[in-house]
């Protein structure tokens, strides 16, 4: 065991809207179009298993595309918000208090709880448009410095949605 504590390292749970399978990096200028729930600093092994808890069940969340919005230092990164919705600020909660109650870092904690906004950011002229309905059918678990290479993103593990037939046995 190391003495210093768990190495920690970089995570973030989003759910895609574009494909992103497990696995495929991806440079971290091309990201797919995603809706960030929580990014945060855990153990791997930790990571993991936080994630897997929050989202052991869930139904898929349809959500609407709201109005632009600035978002980031001096408002320099466009993006669309998410219309505000009950099943999404619960997923959102989920991966928050599994990273919290894990001792994980959150980053940005101003951002989480009450502070949440949900938003799918502008990315290379690819964006989704006002009003657009979006099914949130898994929530993927991003590695952000795959072997330690910060220019990377890495999907590692997916948490697909249970349709509510499934969900109730």
């Amino acid at each position: 065991m190391d003495p210093a504590g768990p190495q920690l390292h970089p995570f973030v749970v989003v759910a895609f809207v574009e494909p992103a399978p497990v696995g495929e990096r991806f440079s971290k200028r091309h990201w797919p179009l995603h809706v960030t729930l929580l990014r945060f600093d855990m153990a791997p092994e930790a990571a993991l298993a936080a994630a897997a808890g929050a989202f052991a069940s869930f139904q898929p969340v349809t959500v609407r595309v709201g109005r632009d919005a600035d978002f980031g230092y001096r408002g320099r990164v466009r993006v669309s918000l998410v219309d505000p919705h009950p099943d999404l600020a619960e997923l959102h909660e989920r991966i928050r208090s599994a990273v919290a109650d894990a001792d994980g870092r959150i980053h940005s904690p101003q951002h989480t709880g009450r502070g949440f906004r949900a938003h799918i950011t502008v990315q290379n002229g690819r964006r989704v448009a006002e009003g657009e309905e979006l099914v949130l059918g898994a929530m993927t678990l991003v590695d952000m410095a795959p072997d330690g290479d910060t220019e990377w993103r890495l999907p590692v593990a997916e948490y697909p949605a249970q349709p509510a037939a499934d969900a109730d046995r």
